[in-house]
């Protein structure tokens, strides 16, 4: 009787592993749509285009920071007409007619080389930062996308468990109005199956979160990915 009972132990727990092998999500991960969850929330994910708009900002920084050059010089001119007698007509520079001057402003011009590496380091950091936000977003779509496949395998588990209780259930309570089993299993089977609803139906609620969270993320319904 004891080797029976080793035995039946035995191929229970054989049992128990073989079920949990097939129930690993693992094989239920499909990295070519993962990949493509990911290229769709670099695409559409309003955060990431903030950080390209960021990248845009400061390269259009440099071609104007080129141009600002000129603001070194500031351009003038006096106009006098030509049968207005000059005011000086012993300087021959102050003459009748038009009379241009070109001015340099000392403190703009050693001011530019600085301003210039300023907006090349901006652009550089802000290259640096949407890297960086990129290997994060990497990071949280494949976290969405494994609680999402996690969320559907739970289902399917927790759906299981419910055709189990059920059956177990109704063959509980036809053996209880045969008299063949007691008012205590009854009710116990009962409250179990109960239990599993109730878990079916938060893994449910799980699934269409994680759902929504990944489609979040993606900018697009799972159902359009094609």
């Amino acid at each position: 009787m004891k080797n029976l009972l080793k035995i039946t132990i035995a191929f229970l727990m054989l049992l128990s592993l073989d079920t949990y092998a097939q129930e690993s999500i693992i094989s239920s991960i499909k990295y070519a749509d993962l990949e493509k969850y990911i290229a769709l929330a670099k695409q559409n994910y309003p955060r990431r285009k903030a950080f390209d708009q960021g990248v845009q900002k400061a390269k259009a920084e440099l071609p104007i920071t080129k141009l600002s050059y000129l603001d070194i010089f500031n351009g003038s001119y006096f106009y006098r007409p030509e049968k207005k007698s000059v005011l000086d007509p012993i300087n021959p520079y102050n003459v009748n007619g038009f009379q241009f001057g070109i001015n340099v402003n000392l403190g703009t011009f050693l001011q530019k080389p600085f301003t210039a590496k300023k907006a090349k380091a901006e652009l550089k950091i802000a290259e640096a930062q949407a890297e960086e936000y990129d290997l994060a977003l990497v990071v949280e779509v494949k976290k969405r996308y494994y609680a999402y496949i996690q969320s559907i395998n739970q289902l399917k588990i927790y759906t299981e468990s419910v055709q189990d209780n059920k059956n177990t259930a109704d063959n509980l309570k036809y053996r209880f109005a045969k008299g063949e089993t007691t008012m205590d299993n009854y009710n116990q089977s009962r409250i179990n199956f109960t239990n599993a609803q109730t878990s079916q139906i938060q893994a449910e609620v799980a699934l269409l979160t994680a759902k929504d969270a990944l489609e979040e993320m993606i900018g697009m319904k799972l159902a359009d990915v094609k």
